[in-house]
């Protein structure tokens, strides 16, 4: 890859520092997909030391690019996502993967294909991952940003995803724990 090949596709996915989240930051400014992605990776790294049988650096990968299509797309939350929205998520991954040099096209491609099949541990150990930080970002955030569904949500968002490792099922269990004593003070405050 050249260096110019390399700054055209940043110059693109720069969008996702500014492409907003349907998540509202404790600051009370809303978070970008950039954010989510990166504090996504941390905790895809920190956490995956605690299932040894995973690789590791392939499941960071994995978080690093798991949003790179809404660069295009923008964000949809889950709760609204259709099938149509997905297939418009594959055609701007394939049009990210076509801007880069086959090599680098190929491999982000391979591993857009290993999260759209969701087979591998490493698949479903981040998608576990990355719905708990959507559930710590929403516990993180003033209770007032919530919509009436994510009360609900809150308590049941991700626990099919989570229950395939021991770590997320913890993780899981502690976010609901979090989210169950937020929604318990505000209805003691009302």
């Amino acid at each position: 890859m050249t260096a110019r090949e390399l700054i055209s596709f940043l110059d693109l996915i720069e969008r996702l520092k500014m492409t907003p989240r349907h998540n509202v930051m404790r600051s009370g400014r809303v978070e970008s997909v950039a954010e989510h992605s990166w504090r996504l990776a941390l905790m895809t790294m920190l956490a995956a030391n605690e299932e040894p049988e995973l690789d590791k650096d392939k499941a960071v990968r994995l978080a690093l690019v798991h949003d790179l299509g809404e660069a295009i797309t923008g964000d949809i939350p889950a709760f609204v996502k259709t099938e149509d929205d997905r297939k418009t998520e594959r055609e701007a991954i394939e049009e990210l993967c076509s801007l880069l040099p086959e090599r680098e096209g190929a491999e982000l491609r391979e591993l857009f294909s290993e999260l759209d099949a969701m087979e591998t541990p490493e698949a479903r150990f981040m998608k576990a991952l990355d719905k708990c930080e959507a559930l710590l970002s929403h516990n993180e955030a003033d209770i007032s940003t919530w919509l009436p569904l994510e009360y609900e949500l809150q308590l049941n968002y991700g626990q099919r995803e989570s229950a395939h490792f021991a770590f997320t099922k913890e993780l899981r269990r502690e976010l609901e724990a979090d989210s169950r004593r937020k929604i318990a003070e505000k209805e003691a405050s009302e």
